[in-house]
């Protein structure tokens, strides 16, 4: 075992603070990863507050899930990765590996699935702790090589919003010649922009605030409407072939659902706090589809790793100290960020 530096909460409502956890000796199959940059995800805010009944945190809790790094030492079995090689760590640092959803590449589905924080620890006597921290150990199976022509702040929030909105384009055929909504302009809408402007389709951005139509345009969309403009949306009924809804406020569902044309499709990415109310007739008169979406499985992440790499693509971010993530807190709560926060954990050296 060894220690590691890392910032963690003691209780919901304690901020976060410098700590020393343990990490485990590496087996045959790991790699051990200094962590150059760490996102900010909303779900780090919802589980250090306690705020997922479904998810209880336990305490305490050192969050952070888009980690991305440089490999400082392997295991004698490990294959895929040497030391000094770029790596990125996501959602997930485990699954059993036997079940359908595992033998499909789709991991995330995995009723047995590892988080990399707050989840039961097969290691070691407690849960996982995240990468707000100088290091982490993870299985090989769950690491990700990260293209060397990128900004590595910028790709630390690809290991999840990123995943999060590429996985749903891909997944419903999203290509040249496609119209595509994106609902919301923050964090998981800024990449669904461009993911669906990369995959060269006619992007939509969906907003209820004016102001935010120059800034959809730089990140590639060729239109822009305000949502709560009833004339503007009513130019696009029956049109969409594929609408990713973001946003994770109570909103009319129905009047998304009556853009889609003949078996178009919204998917959610966004997690509304109350159930959301649908129309039957806004799914029936158009043999229209709702679904949803959660990341992607390990293949499909290096897929869009790959792509990021080769379309030049990052997340826009502000890159804090780890000294300043309760501040960041903070303004998430207020959406003030364009648009993800990058943790510098070189920062957790004067710690």
């Amino acid at each position: 075992m060894s220690n590691a530096k890392a910032y963690s909460a003691a209780s919901a409502t304690s901020p976060l603070a410098s700590d020393t956890i343990e990490r485990r000796d590496l087996t045959e199959q790991d790699v051990q990863i200094e962590i150059l940059f760490c996102g900010v995800c909303h779900s780090d805010l919802h589980m250090v507050r306690n705020e997922w009944s479904v998810a209880p945190t336990v305490y305490p809790i050192v969050p952070g899930h888009e980690i991305v790094g440089r490999i400082t030492q392997v295991g004698s079995a490990v294959t895929k990765f040497k030391p000094g090689d770029l790596a990125g760590v996501g959602c997930m640092v485990d699954s059993d590996g036997t079940c359908p959803q595992c033998k499909a590449g789709l991991e995330q589905f995995c009723p047995n699935m590892t988080l990399t924080y707050n989840s039961p620890d097969k290691h070691l006597d407690g849960v996982t702790y995240g990468g707000y921290s100088d290091s982490i150990v993870v299985d090989q199976r769950f690491v990700l090589r990260v293209p060397s022509n990128l900004d590595l702040a910028g790709v630390a929030p690809l290991l999840c919003a990123g995943i999060t909105t590429y996985s749903p384009l891909r997944h419903h055929g999203v290509t040249k010649g496609k119209k595509v909504g994106v609902v919301g302009l923050g964090g998981l809408g800024h990449m669904g922009v461009k993911f669906a402007h990369a995959l060269g389709a006619h992007v939509i951005v969906f907003t209820t605030s004016p102001d935010k139509k120059e800034d959809a345009l730089r990140l590639g969309a060729d239109e822009v409407v305000v949502s709560r403009n009833l004339d503007e949306m009513q130019q696009h009924v029956n049109s969409f072939d594929f609408i990713l809804d973001t946003v994770a406020a109570n909103h009319d569902i129905n009047a998304y659902l009556n853009l889609l044309r003949l078996d178009g499709n919204i998917t959610l990415v966004g997690a509304p706090p109350k159930p959301l109310e649908v129309a039957a007739f806004s799914l029936i008169m158009g043999r229209r589809n709702l679904s949803g979406s959660n990341i992607g499985g390990i293949a499909e992440t290096q897929e869009m790793l790959d792509f990021c790499g080769e379309h030049n693509i990052t997340a826009d971010v502000e890159v804090i100290p780890i000294q300043q993530v309760n501040e960041a807190y903070d303004r998430l709560l207020k959406s003030d960020v364009k648009y993800r926060f990058s943790i510098d954990m070189a920062s957790l050296k004067s710690e």
